[in-house]
């Protein structure tokens, strides 16, 4: 489900490293969020984004070191270091207006209010209550590096108005998706997924109960695999993955995601797919379309996908980066890489024809190539490895 926007580089952090040791800041919202982002106040989203920073939120005449509008969204990343940089003024990328600011250590309650006053009122970067603040856009503060989604992107602030809402929820959409990932996801999910995704956030439909009914879908899928009902059993299939897309959105843009969720949804990922190629294995039979050697399909699939999640984990272990985010080709072999989605594909016209007996051995060919496929890189990497580093062609 939800991931924290991680690995991001900062250099506005590292020109102030007596942040990290200060005590915590507090944060004041300046004035209203009348027009609602995701079903809830911009300002409420605010507070989400402070909290997951552990910034508190100053009550009524409390002094408060990080001031922000309350009519803007902000990147999750960028409250936080917003809370790690003191004596700065963060700046709207597109019109380089400041719309927040962290005070500098030891700035007092007149200077806070001017500041606030200024900020409120738009002034540009030259208004006298603003002296003392570096300003910083966006991209000057958080790298655009974002390893936890395996992406290139810029944190974003946005202001949010009647007519923006929609072009602000599309960006907070894109910015919780996916970089790196299997064709469907990529390419056919987004746009529906956007809209079902808005639906929950207007019902009240939190991301665990979304995946709690993608564990449903799950079983059911597996329960008419085994019985070679294969049709219900793929749209059991591929309505678990539109929501597996769902959920994680979901808890990313309202900034809802938990470590109970997380394990929840990657475990639930991690563990079902191999189970569902073992069961249309067993389909295939009660079908009238027996395997001629049933036992090395499945040891071929269930192996082979337990031999790719180790290779992974050992390139991750060896060189610091998931395998598929050291070069382009790799990203782009990720697109169908043989996975719940992609062999998905592989086994839906096919039984739509009446023959599933083929896409299961077809998922068997491609897992067994693919295992190769990622050990060659691996081996690549070491040799590479020989010549410094290894780096990520998308934190180039």
């Amino acid at each position: 489900m939800g991931q924290d926007q991680g690995h991001r580089g900062a250099t506005i952090a590292a020109a102030t490293p007596a942040a990290n040791a200060s005590a915590p800041v507090a944060a004041r919202l300046l004035g209203e969020g009348p027009v609602p982002v995701w079903s809830m106040p911009s300002s409420e989203l605010l507070r989400r984004a402070l909290t997951r920073a552990k910034v508190p939120v100053a009550g009524a005449g409390e002094s408060a070191a990080l001031l922000l509008r309350a009519d803007h969204v902000y990147d999750a990343a960028l409250v936080g270091q917003m809370a790690r940089s003191p004596g700065t003024l963060l700046l709207r990328p597109e019109d380089r207006r400041p719309v927040a600011a962290h005070l500098p250590t030891g700035a007092g309650a007149a200077q806070a209010e001017a500041v606030a006053q200024a900020l409120l009122a738009g002034a540009p970067t030259t208004d006298p209550a603003f002296a003392g603040l570096a300003a910083a856009a966006p991209a000057e503060m958080v790298g655009a590096y974002d390893q936890a989604l395996r992406k290139r992107g810029s944190a974003y602030v946005l202001e949010l108005t009647a007519e923006s809402r929609r072009a602000v929820e599309w960006r907070m959409f894109g910015g919780a998706y996916k970089g790196v990932t299997d064709v469907v996801t990529k390419y056919w999910w987004p746009v529906p997924a956007f809209h079902v995704t808005r639906a929950c956030a207007a019902l009240g439909i939190t991301p665990n109960q979304v995946t709690g009914f993608s564990l449903l879908l799950v079983f059911a899928a597996l329960w008419w695999f085994y019985q070679g009902d294969f049709i219900p059993g793929l749209i059991a299939g591929w309505l678990m993955t539109f929501l597996d897309t769902v959920d994680g959105k979901l808890a990313r843009v309202t900034l809802t995601s938990t470590k109970f969720g997380n394990y929840f949804d990657h475990l639930t990922d991690l563990i079902h797919p191999p189970f569902w190629w073992l069961a249309w294995i067993a389909g295939c039979s009660a079908a009238g379309m027996p395997l001629a050697d049933p036992w090395l399909v499945g040891i071929v699939i269930f192996g082979g996908y337990v031999l790719q999640r180790i290779q992974e984990g050992i390139f991750i272990r060896a060189f610091g980066m998931h395998i598929h985010v050291w070069r382009h080709f790799d990203s782009f072999f990720r697109l169908i890489l043989a996975r719940r989605n992609p062999n998905l594909i592989l086994l839906t016209p096919l039984a739509l024809v009446g023959r599933p007996d083929i896409g299961i051995l077809l998922v068997a060919i491609w897992t067994a190539l693919c295992c190769v496929e990622q050990l060659v890189v691996t081996i690549q990497a070491m040799l590479a490895r020989r010549r410094g580093p290894l780096r990520s062609w998308l934190d180039a």
